[in-house]
Order: C-alpha cells, then structure tokens, then sequence
C-alpha cells in the first residue's frame, strides 16, 4: 500500500486491494485530522458524554436508542466476507496510526464500529429527535434544562447542499458535467483518492473516519448527496409505551468515570422518545449503503435497497442521461393522504446485483 502527497497535500492512496486502499485511506485521515475522526465516532457510539461531560448525557442516551454495540458485533460476524475485510482493514488503518503515534491516547478502533457511523451527511436523522424532550420524558427536568440541544435550535440562515447535473445532450462537450455544493463547513470531510488493483479508482471526500467515498466520481461515473426533512425519520402515536428495557451511561463527572442508568421503552416500531398529550411518541429509521455505480441503470438500483433515507443522490454517468434520486422511503402523493392512510415506498420490479468496488 502507497500514499502520496500531492502539492495541495491531498492523499492518493494506492493498494494491490480494496482492503488494502481501506487501510491507506484510514490512515491518511488520521495524519490529517485524527481529532475529528475520534469525535465522529464518540458521536456515533454514544460516547460523547466520556468526553465532555454530562452535558452531553442525554444526546449519548439519543444514540443508544438505536446504537447497541453488542448488536453491532453479531452484524460484524455475520457480515459477508468482502465487507469483513474492508472492516478490518478501516480498524486496522486506524489502529497502525495509534501505533505509529504513541503520544496520541484515544481507546483502540475494532471493525464492527464501521456499522455505528454509516451516515455521511453533515446530521444524522436521529439529530431531528429533541434532546430537551427525550430528557425531560426520562424523568430529568434538570437534565432538559442543562442539555444542550440541537433539534430545536432556531436556523434562520436557510441551508442544505445544492447539485446541478447536466446531462452530456445538454454540455457543449457532449459529457455529462456534475457540480457539488456541499454546504458544509470548509474541513468537515477529507478529500483523497483511493485506487486498488481490483478495479477500485475514486477520488472525492469522505466524511472523516468513514470508508467510503461520501460524493466524488470515479472513471464513469460522479455522485453527490442533497440533504433535505423529507422522510427523515418516520413518528407514530402510541397509546402505550411498549416494553421496557435498561440502558447504562457513562459519564465524565470530572473526578472520574460516573454511569447512569435510564429505563427506556420500545413499541413494535421503535423507542419512545417523548410524549404529546397522552400518547407517546416513537420513531423509526433505517440503515444507509453505498456502493460503486458504473452506470445510469446501475444508479437506478438504489431506491430498491430502500436503504437511502437520509439523502437525495445526484449523480451523473459519462455515458447516460443525468437523475436525481429521492430517499428510497419517500411515499407517492396522490395530493391528499387522509389521516388513516397507510404510506407505502413505491414498488419496484427492478433486478440489481451489487456486489462490487463497495467502497465507491
């Protein structure tokens, strides 16, 4: 495996496989910015508050909701074998680093963490479920008020990021021409190459200590992600709040490690996360993949995964007409959805295989 620094010092990372341009890549990200990759996935985890404090109780609490790493593991184990080695490798990457840098003293990387940080957008969907809410119906009115939340803070700067694809009978050129307006902060991913010699050639930015190509192009083929509230995440009114589970936190209560133990509850579509009037509100959300696209009827597979709930996608093939696809779970309209209306993802007949070059 090879990394080389051009003038602008963007990583170029070259393996003999996939697994191997993994390794480079986590690398080189921990070179650049080893802080931000450890905050994504205290994030991620449920962590944070080891880190920061009690504050940031009730946003870990918010993550552990969905986030088990027990259930993390047993994914692991029976993941298929092409994606175990590309999780090893992002562990292993991540781990030679810490190895190679002594002074740097974070906890050590394991593969099945990959699968608790598979979102690449700027937030997450569980971000929109209010931190103040969740911890005033766990029975911590004090807890509410020192929260610091993020679902309910006032934007009135309006933004998202903005695509424009163009499609090769459009272009003077004759080639399809993808711009990407991310609208994130200007380091809030990296920007590298990686390149296999088992077909793998993508060069873009990935969210820092993620795998994968969040928006870039490879040699046929561009893609960039719009984030927008259109089905992020799915509420249901409950007359009861289902069954009861324990979840721990830790915490750092400043002369060490302190825990706290919440009694949660769970209805047949997901954990309770506050409550409105007398009912009780639950949410639901799904898993993201991303995985390499050649072609125009490659990118049509996607909304059949169903597994693409956060972002549009936009991407642009050089030898086929430019799309724009929504999130897989975004119902037809008919213009009027009675109230006990039953909303259904749109059916498809489509056959996909898609089984190669994950990491793109």
């Amino acid at each position: 495996m090879t990394i080389i620094r051009d003038d602008w010092g963007i990583a170029h990372v070259y393996g003999k496989t996939d697994a191997d341009a993994v390794f480079g890549m986590e690398y080189a990200q921990a070179e650049d910015d080893f802080n931000r990759i450890e905050t994504n996935y205290l994030n991620s985890l449920g962590r944070l508050a080891e880190a920061e404090g009690e504050s940031a109780l009730f946003t870990d609490l918010r993550q552990r909701l969905f986030i088990d790493p027990d259930s993390l593991r047993a994914e692991y184990r029976s993941s298929p074998p092409w994606l175990k080695r590309l999780m090893d490798a992002f562990a292993d990457g991540l781990n030679y680093f810490l190895y190679k840098h002594p002074d740097v003293k974070p906890r050590v990387f394991e593969p099945w963490m990959a699968l608790s940080f598979t979102e690449g957008s700027i937030g997450g969907d569980i971000e929109s479920i209010n931190v103040r809410d969740l911890a005033a119906f766990y029975g911590d009115s004090a807890g509410a008020a020192r929260t610091s939340g993020d679902a309910d803070e006032l934007d009135f700067d309006p933004s998202g990021s903005n695509g424009i694809a163009i499609a090769p009978r459009l272009a003077a050129n004759h080639h399809a021409l993808l711009w990407i307006n991310p609208h994130t902060s200007f380091y809030f991913r990296s920007e590298l190459q990686m390149a296999s010699e088992e077909g793998l050639n993508t060069y873009g930015a990935v969210t820092w200590g993620q795998f994968f190509i969040y928006q870039g192009f490879n040699a046929t083929a561009g893609w960039m992600h719009t984030s927008s509230g259109v089905d992020n995440i799915d509420e249901f009114l409950e007359r009861s709040p289902g069954r009861p589970r324990t979840v721990t936190v830790p915490f750092n209560a400043g002369t060490g490690t302190a825990r706290k133990t919440f009694t949660v509850y769970y209805t047949r579509h997901g954990p309770v996360v506050r409550k409105q009037g007398d009912r009780f509100v639950s949410v639901i959300r799904a898993p993201k993949r991303r995985t390499s696209m050649r072609s125009g009827k490659s990118w049509s597979c996607i909304p059949t995964l169903r597994t693409t709930p956060s972002s549009q996608m936009d991407p642009a093939t050089s030898r086929t007409s430019t799309r724009t696809t929504f999130r897989a779970a975004t119902p037809l309209s008919t213009g009027h959805i009675p109230s006990t209306a039953t909303i259904r993802p749109r059916p498809t007949t489509a056959s996909c295989h898609l089984t190669r070059h994950p990491t793109s």
